[in-house]
């Protein structure tokens, strides 16, 4: 089994894979989970989708198949993979597919459900397609890094806006007669970003909201005070904020600026919105994880709550079902180009998951 958990591994990250691009890869999923023993299909959006057994309980394990660019060198040194997705996230979704295969080889009870998803680091076309599909489960666990010994319960939600601000524009050898576009798009996101709402704790960043300013673009070649701006701004959601909530109060803030500003226009577009996410800490999913992670690992298994946005947040509020994310890998090197997971933690992790998903269905079995 360490073979195959390893090759299989190295060959989806050997697959660059950037959101859009997930065909090879997907390709090379399908034949190898035929070859675990999964009776698999692919959904209109390219989803990979993989079943073995029949009846209750239902898990979905669920990983995603594409990663962000740049490409970087796979290479296996000294207990280390490197390469682009090692941790975020084909690391975590080899390991569901591993895990769940011992038990199709093992036998089991219940219906395992394991999806490599696509466009999870885009617009989470994937998983948003399993729930247009009305893919049901009873428990669900989403792939990502966590470590080993960590399960993710919670995830804030997201928000994105496109704001464009267009002035009269003039000579720039006399700025003071006319409105500088980018100025003032700076003047919105300065008021964005000191924003705060009472459902806010101040002193968590995890129950607090969280704003980013991803991309500028304004002005051009020229002595030309600058006449368009548009801006990109960011915003991360607590638990206890709505994003029907912060987007009331962000449109509300930037109707005042543009009552403040009559010469200013401002256009603003919600590009993009995933409401916050909360698991119960107490679900038979959250017992039997950390009971897996004690006997295999020995270790205080940490229950923590991410700052991030997943797929966990889209299936587990539009169903209901209870829903974790774990995963081997540390979520700090996500994204980095310096990517890497530790073999011995991926094999560990398929051994925590494995005896997690046993628990599961034969608890679920015995009600």
């Amino acid at each position: 089994m360490q073979d195959s958990a390893i090759n299989l591994l190295r060959g989806l990250v050997e697959r660059y894979s950037p959101s859009g691009k997930e065909d090879e890869v997907g390709y090379f999923l399908s034949s190898r989970m035929e070859e675990l023993g999964f009776l698999v299909k692919r959904d209109i959006v390219g989803n990979v989708i993989g079943e073995h057994g029949d009846g209750s309980p239902r898990v979905l394990l669920c990983g995603h198949m594409d990663t962000v660019p740049p490409e970087l060198p796979v290479r296996l040194e000294d207990g280390i993979l490197y390469g682009r997705g090692t941790v975020d996230a084909k690391g975590p979704l080899a390991a569901l597919v591993m895990a769940a295969s011992g038990l199709v080889n093992d036998g089991h009870s219940g219906t395992l459900i394991v999806v490599g998803a696509v466009d999870e680091e885009g617009m989470s076309t994937g998983v948003k397609n399993l729930v247009n599909d009305g893919l049901e489960a009873d428990y669900a666990i989403f792939g990502e890094p966590t470590n080993v010994e960590t399960i993710t319960v919670g995830y804030k939600g997201g928000l994105v806006l496109k704001i464009d601000c267009e002035t009269e524009t003039g000579h720039s050898s006399a700025p003071w007669l006319f409105k500088n576009a980018i100025e003032k798009a700076m003047g919105i996101w300065h008021q964005v970003k000191s924003l705060q709402l009472p459902e806010e704790d101040s002193e968590s960043r995890f129950h607090s909201v969280s704003y980013c300013l991803r991309r500028i673009k304004g002005g051009g070649i020229g002595s030309v005070v600058p006449s368009s701006c548009q801006i990109l701004v960011e915003a991360r959601i607590p638990p206890a904020i709505s994003v029907d909530r912060l987007s009331a109060e962000l449109l509300a803030l930037i109707d005042a600026y543009r009552v403040d500003n009559p010469d200013v226009n401002v256009y603003v577009e919600i590009l993009g919105h995933t409401e916050p996410y909360l698991s119960d800490k107490k679900s038979p999913l959250v017992r039997a994880i950390s009971r897996s992670i004690w006997r295999n690992r020995k270790a205080k298994v940490g229950l923590i709550n991410k700052t991030g946005t997943g797929d966990m947040n889209i299936y587990g509020r539009a169903t209901g079902t209870p829903t974790i994310t774990y995963g081997p890998g540390d979520p700090h090197l996500d994204h980095t180009s310096y990517e890497h997971i530790g073999v011995q933690d991926y094999l560990d992790s398929i051994t925590v998951l494995k005896g997690a998903l046993t628990d599961l269905l034969l608890l679920s079995g015995q009600n």
